[in-house]
Order: structure tokens, then C-alpha cells, then sequence
């Protein structure tokens, strides 16, 4: 007896993460006796183990999924990094060179809230004089967004990101300068502008 042809499925071959839900639109299920409950209850997390089907919530790449598609996985790697240039400096003007950068980058036309000035050493002489009024109106700087920034290494996790990050490598033992290096890259979304030894940062990358 003639076998029913069974429509092919494969539609997850589209690129793009989110193509759960348009293979999940599509109800291309007609040889399943028990009814597929949809993608209506997606937004519970109690009920998706029993329809492998129906769309996973973005971020949280569930187990059950069918076999290929792994592709969910992706979305945590940004793939444009920011670029590195290096600044000579000695440890003792690596600010000062910062400083310097910071107002050639002022006069290309950038804005001030857009720049972090990082610290690997003594901090910053415009940190020391907003934290003699207080941390939270040191930090509270930084929240409205509307100045330059200026801060140690070694609470660079607090910043914010910004478009352009100077390191100014002005101390620090190495280990402590090598950390800072990523930490830093981490916060700028254009440029990382490192002021120092070149052959001591380089011995770093």
C-alpha cells in the first residue's frame, strides 16, 4: 500500500538565532496523532518540555531543543571588538599623555561623556578631587553620563562602557597592568587608547 509522503522539515536552515519562532509559525505537523499544544504557551517555562516544538525563551538555550539547533547558542559573542593604539609614555607622564590625547580627541569633535580614563597607578588627579567630596558624588558622575570619567583599574568593573577607554599605565605592578589591559578593552566599544611603555605593554598583550 502507497505510503502518505511526509512534507520535509527542514526550515531551521534559515540563519539567524531567533528562527525558532518562524520554524514554530509554520504547522507542518499533520502526521503527530496528539495535538501540538503551540506556540501560545511559550511565555510559562512550566509547560515547553512537552512540546519540543514550541519556541524556547532567547538566552536560555534549553536542552530539549531539536538536534540542530545549536545555533541559539551564538548570541553572547559581540563580534566587533574595539581597536587598540598605543601611546609611547613613560610610567611618570603616562597621564599627563592621556591627558593630552584626551583633548586632541576633544578637538576631532568628541563628546567628553563619551571618553573613561583609566588608571593603572596613582589615580587620576580629577578622581582624587571628585572623591574628596564623597564616593557617591564621585560614582554619581558617572551615572549621569555627561563629563569625562576618570578611574583606578582596579574598580574599572563599575564603569560603564564608553566609545573610547584610556589606559594610562602609571604604576601598577605587572600582573596588575596586564589585568587591567582586557578589563579595559572590555569597556570600550570603538577605540582602546593605551598610554605607556609600548615594549612593557606589548610584553603584556
Amino acid at each position: 500500500m502507497p505510503l502518505t509522503p511526509e512534507e520535509p522539515q527542514i526550515y531551521e536552515s534559515v540563519p539567524g538565532p531567533r528562527n525558532a519562532a518562524g520554524a514554530a509559525r509554520t504547522p507542518q505537523a499533520p502526521r503527530t496523532a496528539a495535538p501540538v499544544p503551540g506556540p501560545r504557551p511559550s511565555p510559562r517555562p512550566a509547560q515547553p518540555r512537552a512540546d519540543t516544538k514550541g519556541p524556547s525563551t532567547p538566552g536560555r538555550p534549553g536542552g530539549s531543543g531539536k538536534g540542530n539547533k545549536p545555533a541559539s547558542n551564538a548570541p553572547a559573542s559581540p563580534a566587533p571588538t574595539a581597536q587598540i593604539q598605543l601611546v609611547g609614555a613613560t610610567e611618570a607622564t603616562a597621564v599627563e599623555v592621556a591627558d593630552e590625547t584626551v583633548d586632541k580627541l576633544l578637538d576631532e569633535g568628541r563628546a567628553p561623556n563619551e571618553i573613561l580614563l583609566i588608571t593603572t597607578g596613582e589615580q587620576h588627579p580629577w578622581a582624587q578631587h571628585e572623591l574628596s567630596f564623597g564616593e557617591d558624588a564621585y560614582w554619581r558622575q558617572l551615572a549621569d553620563g555627561e563629563d569625562l570619567f576618570c578611574a583606578h583599574s582596579s574598580v574599572v568593573a563599575r564603569t560603564t562602557q564608553r566609545a573610547i577607554v584610556l589606559l594610562a599605565v602609571n604604576g601598577g605592578t605587572d600582573p596588575e597592568a596586564a589585568a587591567a589591559l582586557p578589563a579595559a578593552l572590555e569597556k570600550a566599544t570603538e577605540q582602546l587608547i593605551v598610554c605607556g611603555d609600548p615594549e612593557r605593554i606589548r610584553g603584556l598583550l
